[in-house]
């Protein structure tokens, strides 16, 4: 299966639409036209750095107030442990897809740079 569908995004050369989010974006296929595969892929990386940044914080906020025994236990330790741990599950969670939120992000991305191009 072609990498970019994977990814949410697919340009269909013959409709010359692309898919975002399950969707078919004429918009969005256009404005690909405009910007460079290097521009491209850079977008698509600062996306989904913002998607785990975002899953990170919620991550963090979800294991905040846990206490117990085991990994999520109440020792000195744990706050260093639990954030590398959320950290992972963030950076884990965006490799696989992620909710959605780095598509958004990077459709915004591309439009906005396409615009600029003219």
């Amino acid at each position: 299966m072609d990498a970019s569908l994977i990814n949410g995004i697919g340009a269909y050369s013959k409709k010359k639409t692309s898919l975002i989010n399950g969707r078919n974006d004429p918009q969005l296929a256009d404005a690909l036209k405009k910007i460079s595969p290097e521009a491209q892929k850079k977008t698509r990386a600062k996306a989904e750095e913002f998607e785990s940044m975002f899953l990170n914080s919620m991550f963090s906020q979800m294991t905040t107030g846990v206490k117990g025994e085991g990994p999520f236990g109440d020792t000195p330790g744990t706050g260093v442990w639990r954030s590398m741990l959320t950290d992972e599950y963030s950076k884990s969670f965006t490799k696989s897809g992620g909710i959605g939120i780095s598509n958004d992000v990077f459709r915004t991305l591309i439009l906005q740079q396409a615009n600029r191009a003219g």
